[in-house]
């Protein structure tokens, strides 16, 4: 029913960016590896009708474009709700609805769910949230409005993200050995598709959804989500038919993931997880002027300031999400570790971030953290 490198305008004529080149030229590739530029934290509420994704995509029309089709890799949530309405249109499903029919009742995942009314019907966690070293407290909303469903909402247990991987580690399978996707799908979508700028705080590259790791020479797939207060991570090692999945709601959960991910791997598979980036022994000297500014992004502004102590990283939440942020504006201190390369800390966790600086091929300065790419604008 799809082309993968053919424009995304073939299913959608009344598709409007904010770059007409980019409605054009727009594959689903693009959005399935985060390539396509389109801002990508643009969390309007369109409402809780069943339009609501159709809603959203016409706003895309307003939505900057963060960086040039396809010359880096970013993070893009209004990516794969666009690419949810692609599904809508192709099945002449609400999104869903097609999840359920296509996906979900197939592979036996009773327990998983995209709409709150669903959810209740089960035992369900809501997100904690905490500022600094305080103690987590219940967030201020459950989810994210219903319009980005595809790149956020799906709500399951352990066993059924297990279920999900299992599709995978058998080519397609499921449990009763229906095949849903065909064999060559299934390895097309582990394959490589793009480079990840920063290679410290995910993997070192992605396939069609997937992100790509390399641990200790072997190569694992998989994908971490985050929300309001809640955290999953997901891991697949193929070659052992190994799938772990954590699902948490507050606390340190990168903090957890390291720990736990660690010595499973290592105790099932004689894996060693990569240690994360951290600060170097022996202090790195940098000149932080050329990086001293303001980058800005949908949902997202960063200052990089001289100060008085050494150069310091501020965020400030923008959108809608600041209304729900514990705190909308945080600063770090920023560590040094090579040219272009920096760590910052959360007060509350003991895993450092990296924040890397790097030119697109035509010039334009970016910062890259939170896997996001961030545009310099002043």
């Amino acid at each position: 029913m799809l082309d993968l490198d053919a424009p995304v305008a073939d299913a959608l004529p009344e598709l409007r960016l904010a770059d007409p080149d980019v409605t054009k030229q727009v594959t689903m590739r693009h959005l399935l590896t985060h390539t396509s530029g389109i801002d990508g934290d643009v969390f309007t509420d369109t409402g809780r009708g069943d339009d609501c994704v159709e809603k959203y995509v016409a706003l895309l029309a307003d939505v900057a474009q963060n960086h040039p089709l396809g010359a880096t890799w970013s993070y893009c949530n209004s990516g794969f709700v666009l690419a949810g309405r692609v599904i809508e249109k192709l099945t002449g499903e609400i999104w869903d609805r097609a999840m359920k029919d296509r996906l979900f009742t197939p592979l036996g995942l009773s327990r998983t769910v995209t709409l709150p009314e669903e959810a209740l019907l089960h035992r369900t966690a809501v997100g904690h949230v905490s500022e600094g070293d305080s103690e987590p407290t219940r967030a201020p909303v459950w989810t994210l409005p219903r319009a980005l469903g595809p790149a956020g909402l799906i709500n399951a247990t352990v066993a059924d993200v297990l279920g999900f991987a299992r599709l995978h580690l058998t080519g397609g399978l499921a449990a009763d050995g229906t095949r849903l996707l065909s064999q060559a799908s299934a390895a097309a979508m582990t394959e490589f598709q793009a480079d990840l700028p920063d290679k410290h705080t995910l993997g070192d590259s992605c396939g069609l959804g997937w992100i790509r790791f390399g641990w200790g020479g072997r190569r694992l797939i998989g994908h971490d989500g985050n929300t309001i207060g809640q955290s999953a991570f997901l891991r697949l090692l193929p070659d052992e038919g190994l799938a772990v999945t954590l699902l948490t709601n507050g606390g340190s959960a990168r903090d957890l993931y390291e720990d736990l991910y660690r010595e499973i791997f290592a105790e099932l598979a004689d894996v060693g997880m990569p240690r994360p980036l951290a600060p170097p022994a022996e202090p790195a000297q940098v000149d932080v002027q050329p990086y001293l500014g303001r980058y800005e992004r949908a949902s997202m502004r960063v200052d990089v300031l001289a100060g008085d102590d050494g150069p310091v990283l501020r965020t400030t939440v923008t959108g809608p999400l600041a209304a729900v942020a514990p705190n909308p504006v945080t600063e770090y201190a920023m560590v040094a570790v090579h040219r272009d390369l920096f760590v910052v800390r959360e007060p509350s966790a003991r895993n450092w971030t990296p924040v890397m600086f790097y030119d697109l091929p035509a010039g334009q300065k970016y910062l890259h953290f939170g896997v996001r790419a961030t545009p310099k604008v002043s």
